[in-house]
């Protein structure tokens, strides 16, 4: 499985369940990254996502606890042996965790790559990504240019697990 997140200088991703920013290219990274893969994610990821439905052109997986959730175009499971088994069907390095703090927390243990746009500001977040930096079991393999938005720069980084 694979990780894919943008992330402030301080590893936040959101706050109050929003994006801390929107970078076009970003965006756009994300989408051909993800496109007619597998997206596994939280319920309150999916409620963020525009009207609140699944990722089209992607097989959608919602990992919960609330047992009566059900969510239109997207699989729902409630633990992670039960995510497992419904993986079991794909390759995984097709999957791709897309969020948010608490699905990836549960997660990025299970995976071996993350990528990851490294945005070169600070943000007022409340929702962090776990420090991969900080991690003696993930190395930085690779980094691309670096690139602006306005006054934003960021880089595109991939991540692997040692």
């Amino acid at each position: 499985m694979k990780l894919i997140a943008a992330v402030d200088k301080n590893w936040g991703i959101g706050l109050k369940g929003r994006l801390l920013c929107s970078i076009p290219e970003d965006m756009k990274y994300f989408r051909n990254t993800t496109l007619g893969n597998v997206v596994v994610m939280g319920r309150r990821t999916l409620e963020s996502l525009p009207g609140a439905r699944a990722l089209p052109d992607r097989t959608n997986i919602v990992l919960t606890r609330n047992h009566d959730y059900k969510a239109k175009g997207a699989a729902v499971v409630h633990s992670v042996n039960e995510l497992q088994k419904e993986l079991e069907q794909y390759d995984t390095d097709n999957v791709f965790v897309i969020g948010g703090m608490s699905i990836y927390k549960t997660l990025y243990n299970l995976c071996d790559t993350a990528y990851i746009t490294r945005i070169d500001y600070t943000y007022e977040a409340d929702a962090y990504f776990p420090d991969l930096d900080k991690n003696d079991n993930w190395e930085l393999s690779g980094e691309s240019d670096e690139y602006t938005y306005f006054d934003l720069s960021y880089t595109f980084c991939t991540y692997r697990r040692i």
